[in-house]
């Protein structure tokens, strides 16, 4: 009988429309559909305008009307209006914008989703899973009388500096002390460019800083706060927590290749079209010789920068692979004229690439960074030693977490401005493939990579904790 109780029970998830943010989602639900749950994805129009239309188009001719749902591996996705339809009627010139645009119109879209999907009919919704930037679905959550799970898709580092400084619970850098350095428990000194822009004093983005407010300062609206993270990686952090409001692993919710499984098995969703010609490329280049460069889907960084780096990767006369993105209105990459020309022979510029499938590749020596979670998550399961070069957000404090905690590489020296020199990344690229430490790094590597894919496995430290939380959410409605 628990059994056909169990077969019945629905998990909702909800997530604002970035890839980095929807994906981690997509697989933790995968993992919870295997576990006999049946899971349902919200998000916005927006993504279904960047993703989804090509393929639904091509099947209906209809390019304007958004559906009410389709299903990706088993997993139903619904879209709710955000008031910015495909994204191409007008354009948000930063993301507070968009955060409050989400803010007023996702509460009540997402309830109407709720009622019209699951409580109007027979369909049991025991759960409802967020991620920090929607905290509001916990209010949602809380008028329907649904327990709620945040899915926490930074490092649990940043989960343990969020908390103790939206409670006041350490002391962190003011406008009258800028410089101060902070203490707290589970983690190295940080410096202030140790620390997320949203802590400083200096922090430009309100509505961002608001959200995380939101969320830190009314977490008894959370039943659970799962973290896309593995326990022996951050171990002091996560134990630190323990007591105060823990947080629980349940990652790396990575692509399945990076763990020695099936592509195939992978749920997840491309915002840009990979080049997969970098693939044939890097087939042809020695083992661990070729520096990967990609700073995400969001950070641009500026022409005077992107030289620099042209500089120090021409001048190392190593291999390369560039993931970089052309800027809205150009029609060249931003890069010097003749770089491309003088590097033709020695490395590849590609607009997007399979990052997944090139940080496993024999012939990658390291990855030079933006530090984003998901990529370092995927680094970290591939076994690659990386170079920091953080711009914002936990940036700064994941670099801190690659050099002096996982040991698993280098950060760049950055000026007052943030900028790097080209002698700076040319020290770095050298020190990391060749230098006194270079076996160290591998080695570190190596081991993370081990332990990673252990943490998922049958009996790892995640598995068992995704296991748990299903066994409450089903305790709660069977019991």
């Amino acid at each position: 009988m628990a059994e056909d109780r169990k077969e019945e029970l629905h998990v909702l998830l909800v997530a604002f429309s970035a890839q980095g943010h929807i994906n981690p989602l997509l697989r933790l639900g995968k993992s919870l559909l295997t576990r006999g749950l049946h899971v349902t994805l919200a998000t916005t129009e927006l993504v279904y305008h960047r993703v989804f239309k090509s393929a639904n188009t091509a099947n209906t001719g209809d390019t304007t009307t958004v559906p009410s749902s389709i299903t990706t591996n088993g997993i139903q996705v619904l879209f709710f209006a955000d008031d910015y339809g495909s994204g191409q009627d007008h354009k948000l010139t930063n993301p507070d914008q968009y955060m409050e645009l989400i803010g007023q119109f996702g509460p009540a879209n997402l309830s109407n989703i709720i009622k019209d999907n699951f409580l109007n009919g027979s369909k049991n919704l025991a759960c409802i899973i967020n991620n920090p930037f929607v905290p509001w679905v916990a209010d949602v959550a809380a008028h329907f009388k649904i327990p709620c799970a945040c899915l926490w898709i930074q490092p649990c580092a940043l989960y343990a500096i969020y908390y103790r400084f939206y409670n006041k619970s350490n002391k962190f850098p003011t406008l009258e002390d800028p410089e101060m350095s902070v203490h707290l428990p589970g983690l190295p000194l940080l410096q202030p460019q140790d620390l997320p822009s949203f802590v400083l004093p200096s922090n430009p983005f309100g509505t961002l800083h608001k959200v995380l407010s939101e969320m830190f300062l009314d977490m008894k609206k959370l039943k659970w706060v799962l973290g896309n993270s593995f326990h022996e990686l951050e171990k002091e952090v996560i134990d630190s927590m323990a007591e105060i409001c823990p947080i629980t692993t349940v990652g790396p919710l990575v692509p399945p290749s990076l763990l020695g499984q099936d592509q195939s098995e992978d749920i997840g969703i491309e915002m840009w079209k990979p080049q997969d010609s970098c693939m044939e490329w890097l087939n042809r280049q020695v083992p661990s010789s070729v520096i990967y460069i990609s700073f995400g889907s969001i950070v641009v960084l500026s022409s005077k920068q992107l030289e620099s780096i042209a500089k120090a990767v021409k001048d190392s006369n190593r291999p390369f692979l560039w993931v970089i993105k052309r800027r809205e209105g150009e029609e060249s990459l931003p890069l010097p004229e003749e770089f491309l020309e003088e590097t033709k022979e020695q490395g590849m510029v590609v607009p997007w690439c399979p990052q997944t499938k090139v940080l496993v590749h024999p012939s990658i020596a390291c990855f030079l960074t933006h530090c984003g979670w998901n990529s370092m998550l995927e680094a970290i399961t591939a076994g690659t030693p990386m170079i920091a070069y953080p711009q914002w957000t936990d940036q700064p404090t994941n670099a801190k977490l690659i050099s002096d905690v996982f040991r698993l590489g280098i950060r760049l020296k950055q000026d007052s401005d943030g900028f790097v020199a080209p002698e700076e990344v040319e020290r770095a690229i050298d020190e990391i493939v060749v230098g006194p430490r270079s076996e160290e790094f591998k080695k570190t590597a190596s081991e993370l990579k081990r332990a990673a894919g252990e943490a998922v496995a049958d009996g790892g430290s995640s598995e068992r904790n995704i296991q748990s939380f299903v066994d409450e959410i089903i305790g709660a409605k069977v019991g």
